[in-house]
Parts: structure tokens; sequence; C-alpha cells
């Protein structure tokens, strides 16, 4: 295997974490700007307020984005097997 596979194979995986990644980041991040505009506008300044509707949002989100998320990741592990075979032959 080449040096130019390998890094080919690494921009794979860190291009397949992102994409997977991203539902729950992109939740958290909206969620924590929602809580933060209602602390603005309440003038609630606990620290502790944004961490429970953010781990409820997390879990709903891969729930409703688990199967997507496990394809993508099941992808990329039969992409990387068929690789591995290929170079083994």
């Amino acid at each position: 295997m080449s040096q130019s596979e390998t890094i080919t194979i690494i921009q794979q995986a860190l291009y397949t974490i992102l994409i997977v990644s991203a539902p729950m980041l992109g939740v958290a991040l909206l969620i924590g700007l929602v809580v933060s505009v209602f602390q603005a506008a309440t003038q609630i300044n606990e620290q502790t307020l944004a961490f429970v509707p953010k781990i409820i949002g997390v879990f709903a989100a891969l729930i409703i984005f688990g199967p997507w998320m496990l394809n993508k990741l099941m992808d990329f592990s039969v992409r990387l097997f068929d690789y591995m075979n290929l170079v083994a032959r």
C-alpha cells in the first residue's frame, strides 16, 4: 500500500466522521443558540440551563438520524474491507 492510498483512506475516514457527526452537532448548536437567546431575553444567567435540552436534542437526533448514520458507517467499512481484500491479492 502506497502513501497516497493511505492518505486517501484517511481522508475518506475523516470525511465520514464529519458527515456522520454533523446532524448531532447541528442540533446541539441550534438548541444552544435558542437557549442563549432565551437567556439573553430573560436575563437568566444559569450556566447549566443549556445542558438538559442539548442532551435531549442530541438523543433525539441520534434516534432520528441513527439508521442513516449506520448506513454511512457501514458503506465506509465495506469499501475499506473491499480495498483491503484487493490489496491482499
